[in-house]
């Protein structure tokens, strides 16, 4: 999966938003895949500490994939970020 996060300047909230394409599949397909990610988000606990947007581009392996497997890519994705953001690093990113 490929995750954007961009730094906002008001507010102190977390906004996480999934982008499926129409070439990952049928719409069954690209719920699924919203569903399993919005889990494994809700799971992970997101507190970075700033206010950021995170947007979460899957690729279509997300459906094969074991599901404490996308769990462990969802914490690293979100460790970076802190990191990043934790360091006064650049607004945005893709990682």
């Amino acid at each position: 999966m490929t995750v954007f996060y961009l730094r906002r300047a008001e507010s102190d909230s977390v906004r996480i938003g999934f982008t499926v394409s129409r070439a990952l599949g049928g719409a069954v397909d690209r719920n699924r895949m919203k569903r399993r990610l919005r889990e494994a988000v809700r799971l992970h606990g997101v507190a970075i500490g700033v206010p950021v947007d995170v947007v979460i581009n899957p690729k279509k392996s997300l459906l094969k994939a074991e599901f404490p497997i996308l769990r462990e890519e969802i914490a690293k994705a979100f460790r970076i970020i802190t990191e990043k953001l934790g360091d006064g690093g650049t607004n945005g990113k893709r990682l």
